[in-house]
């Protein structure tokens, strides 16, 4: 989904994460498109996807998990006011909501908050399962015409796109069998965010309006995630394209569709031609961790000038910018991540993600493999400890943000400041030792 934060390309934000949230994707382990769940890594948050209306309908649920203060038939007759006065026709709406009711399945996802998460090192091993890797293989070859065309039109890698088709849906299995307008509908009705709901909703109807699937065959996530590489509507409606040319943007049924609208996203998200997302790194003794920030930014050059050293690059990349990313801390294998890293974050707005999907499409050619070591004796935080870490620090006088269980990019700032003045790399990584270091000093 690009760009929001929950299930799906736009999902990724929404169910909040921690070092590893994988958005809702339509039942994938490993993805959620554009709206997922919060970012797990640690680099630009995703720029926000094309607005529909404001939604002016009665508000039944304040997003807080309370009980709505509407009946649902109330809520439903403000909206389809509301959606005809946007333009929807009468009979669409009609046809859309006939027979649904809210959704108890996805009010329970929706408020679900997991208490642990898995370590990097194992999402990726999922992500790239040699059973993945053999059939993007196969399906690169299959398509090899068709991504030929896509990769001149949008300019955007094939196994990057066909890596991210993996990621989301399992190359077009698992593209999830709920009713996007029942689980939009849900979460606007009595969800943890209405209004972005509310939005998606009124974009779902309006694809339904252009005639581009049937209310019975929009199915998706939970979230409202749908087709092969999981798309919220809004960016449907502002990305999807009929690149088989049968007259309709189809991303359900046709891997045509869904790889070039996922090409057109990254497209427009700043996918940079033939430009590498990234390199693993090695960093010299006695390294600034501190360094490794999303905000900072350095010529490839300036970087080698550190002493990080990379395999052999060419000279023409030496002024592009990157950043330093620990995905598992200092202990863990570093990367410089480039533009088309970034592009992949505008998609799903996790470092661990994006990073599955840049090994993953350089597995397809026989590369990726990691040199460095992954800190497998350590284990994550689970959510209750991230929220005493953020409680923690706050008393003493850090500024983490909210106690939300999420370690964004105050959080890591805040434990950064911490680790300094302990004298340790400060890497802004949480880890059991820090969370016991700080609960037991004075």
């Amino acid at each position: 989904m690009p760009d929001v934060e929950i299930p799906g390309l736009i999902l990724r934000s929404l169910v909040a994460g921690s070092l590893l949230t994988l958005g809702a994707c339509a039942g994938q382990a490993p993805g959620v498109p554009a709206l997922a769940a919060a970012p797990a890594g640690n680099l630009s948050l995703p720029s926000p996807p094309a607005r529909a209306t404001a939604p002016s309908a009665p508000v039944a649920s304040l997003g807080d998990g309370a009980e709505p203060t509407l009946s649902f038939d109330s809520w439903r007759s403000g909206f389809r006011d509301e959606a005809l006065r946007a333009g929807i026709r009468a009979d669409v709406f009609d046809a859309a909501f006939a027979g649904v009711q809210p959704d108890p399945s996805v009010v329970t996802a929706d408020r679900s908050q997991p208490e642990f998460s898995r370590p990097v090192w194992e999402y990726l091993e999922g992500a790239m399962s040699p059973a993945r890797i053999r059939r993007g293989q196969a399906l690169l070859e299959q398509y090899r015409s068709t991504l030929d065309d896509i990769e001149r039109r949008y300019g955007v890698d094939r196994s990057v796109l066909v890596a991210i088709w993996g990621m989301e849906s399992s190359f077009g299995q698992i593209t999830g069998d709920k009713s996007v307008i029942r689980s939009l509908a849900t979460l606007a009705y009595e969800g943890r965010r209405p209004a972005f709901a509310h939005e998606q909703l009124l974009a779902a109807l309006q694809i339904l309006q252009n005639g581009d699937i049937a209310p019975s065959r929009m199915l998706g996530s939970w979230a409202g995630a749908m087709g092969q590489t999981q798309f919220i509507p809004t960016t449907y409606n502002t990305h999807a394209v009929d690149f088989d040319g049968d007259g309709r943007r189809d991303i359900w049924t046709s891997p045509v569709d869904a790889l070039a609208s996922t090409a057109h996203y990254l497209q427009a998200s700043g996918w940079r031609g033939k430009q590498p997302w990234g390199f693993e790194a090695f960093l010299p003794s006695g390294f600034d961790y501190a360094q490794a920030d999303a905000e900072i930014r350095k010529p490839l050059a300036e970087w080698r000038r550190l002493g990080v050293k990379t395999a052999a690059l060419p000279a023409t990349l030496d002024q592009e910018s990157a950043s330093l990313l620990l995905p598992a801390g200092y202990r863990g294998p570093a990367f410089l991540v480039l533009d088309n890293f970034r592009a992949v974050l505008k998609y799903n707005n996790s470092s661990a993600y994006a990073l599955a999907v840049g090994l993953l499409s350089q597995r397809f050619q026989g590369a990726g493999q990691v040199a460095g070591s992954w800190p497998t004796d350590e284990s994550p935080l689970s959510r209750s400890e991230r929220i005493a870490l953020q409680e923690t620090l706050a008393n003493r006088g850090y500024d983490p943000g909210a106690a939300d269980g999420i370690i964004g990019a105050n959080t890591r700032r805040a434990i950064r400041s911490y680790q300094q003045r302990l004298g340790w790399p400060a890497d802004g990584y949480p880890t059991q030792r820090l969370l016991q270091e700080l609960q037991t000093s004075r």
